[in-house]
């Protein structure tokens, strides 16, 4: 159901200092010229196309590392990889064998051919693309909702719906390490450097635990209402996370405090995507469009508007693809 937007934003939560939200959580008032320059090449190429994946609902959509392949995930119980050849998408293939909804799905950090899929019927799958077929399925305990792929390309972690988050070693596909948890696990990331595991909870919270030991490092109040979603900025320099009280929260990855808020959305936000240089940072929620921001400055590079989708299709935006920035 949908939740309206909290009445308290994260500024109103603390002092500057680790774990906090400092006092410059603003946008700037006069656009850079870099925003001038976007908003001048989002103008000029500005196309969207509506794609057809698949029979049912898309849950997850995600870029290869080298930006040629973009897979989706569907409630129909597949996967499809589009191949991008120059302006266009074109579907490669559809991968089966899941017994239950595709949730989410991630590429191998370093590897173009790889991907894997989380899915409710308590597996997950890893596929090849260059083979069309699935090369593992590892059993879980549970329903799975969420996964990720470690930096070092290592280990995926996969969270299910009793969250409990389980650390799979990504050659002999055995799990190294289980942890439940007493809250409820939304997303879940590695950092940059692949030695702290980051989680976002019900409570607002950003948990932190040290890799690959899984100690708990510090909790983070992050937000005043549930902490749906984070995203790493390809730099290592910034995170962002998205919440119900419909603000983005940018925090600085070394001093772990919030140096910047992203309010343009009136909805719980959903989701959130860095450029391929961590100068924008796109943010979609139930709003019908989708945020893209200059990251330094929060102001607005390009408000994008979004119409009714067709079921098991996703809409590319051309100008994102100018900039190799991921789509959400």
């Amino acid at each position: 159901m949908a939740v309206p937007a909290a009445a308290m934003g994260p500024s109103a939560l603390g002092q500057s200092g680790p774990g906090s939200l400092a006092p410059w959580c603003s946008v700037s008032s006069s656009p850079t010229r870099y925003v001038l320059g976007m908003q001048e090449l989002f103008r000029g190429h500005s196309k969207t196309r509506e794609f057809p994946a698949h029979s049912a609902k898309v849950h997850s959509v995600a870029w290869s590392c080298d930006g040629r392949r973009l897979a989706s995930g569907s409630f129909d119980k597949t996967a499809s990889v589009f191949l991008l050849e120059k302006d266009r998408l074109v579907k490669e293939n559809n991968y089966r064998g899941h017994g239950d909804s595709v949730d989410q799905l991630c590429w191998h950090p370093s590897n173009p051919d790889l991907f894997v899929t989380a899915s409710g019927d308590k597996t997950i799958r890893i596929w090849d693309v260059r083979t069309t077929k699935c090369i593992a399925t590892v059993n879980t305990k549970g329903e799975n909702i969420n996964i990720c792929w470690s930096p070092d390309g290592q280990t995926i972690a996969v969270g299910n719906k009793d969250d409990v988050v389980t650390f799979i070693d990504a050659k002999t596909h055995r799990s190294k390490a289980e942890e439940q948890f007493k809250f409820e696990v939304n997303e879940i990331s590695w950092n940059n450097d692949n030695n702290m595991f980051f989680l976002t909870n019900g409570n607002g919270c950003i948990n932190i635990l040290s890799y690959p030991e899984l100690k708990p490092v510090q909790s983070i109040n992050a937000h005043p209402s549930n902490c749906i979603c984070i995203k790493f900025d390809p730099m290592g320099k910034y995170f962002a996370t998205g919440s119900a009280d419909a603000l983005v929260s940018l925090w600085d990855v070394d001093e772990l405090v919030c140096v910047r808020c992203f309010s343009r959305l009136d909805w719980p936000v959903r989701t959130l995507s860095f450029s391929h240089d961590g100068k924008m940072l796109a943010s979609a929620s139930e709003d019908h469009f989708i945020d893209i921001a200059e990251v330094e400055t929060g102001n607005s590079t390009l408000i994008f508007c979004l119409s009714s989708l067709s079921i098991g299709t996703f809409l590319v935006f051309s100008s994102l693809h100018i900039t190799n920035s991921p789509a959400l």
